[in-house]
């Protein structure tokens, strides 16, 4: 049987206010129950649902990270939904595609070897100011992190995460910035 979640559980698991989750349910948006007086949300219900509504706006994502294993979760999970996912291990050859091609996001990890997520953040926030990015980290309390806040706002996605971490950070992006 699917895990069922409360208002606040949903609204935490999407990275959203229980103000929007009532304001879908309102508008018959998401899938929901509603036993006795309180609204309940089937994990699987609400990761259908994320895939659904994701899959309806497309977009070119660039992932940096040093690991392997986070490139291919981000690229796995998100050309799965229709999305084209660019990937590079390192700070120098994430500065190439964003001078090369055209970008909807941008996930950039904070801790690499070479030149860090701050300082790739900077450099592409000269190239392409407008472009939306997250940082990915497992250190959100850091001076780094301190220096990419310094650039100007972005998302943060903290480790560990998963699958639909990753589908709801692209959904709520690409809903926000294709308004």
């Amino acid at each position: 049987m699917a895990k069922l979640m409360t208002v606040s559980e949903v609204a935490d698991y999407l990275r959203v206010t229980e103000k929007t989750i009532y304001r879908l349910l309102e508008r018959g948006r998401i899938p929901a129950t509603k036993v006795g007086r309180q609204w309940r949300f089937s994990t699987t219900s609400i990761d259908k649902w994320l895939q659904k509504n994701s899959a309806k706006e497309k977009a070119h994502i660039l992932v940096v990270d040093d690991e392997e294993v986070v490139r291919l979760l981000f690229k796995d999970t998100l050309e799965e939904l229709g999305h084209r996912v660019t990937t590079t291990e390192t700070a120098a050859s994430a500065l190439e595609v964003v001078k090369q091609q055209d970008l909807d996001l941008a996930f950039l990890d904070l801790k690499m070897p070479g030149m860090d997520g701050a300082e790739l953040f900077r450099q592409i926030k000269a190239i392409k100011p407008r472009l939306p990015v997250a940082i990915i980290t497992g250190y959100p309390d850091s001076d780094m992190m301190a220096r990419a806040l310094s650039q100007g706002p972005f998302g943060v996605m903290n480790k560990p995460f998963g699958e639909s971490d990753i589908i709801s950070a692209v959904y709520n992006f690409l809903r926000i910035t294709r308004r």
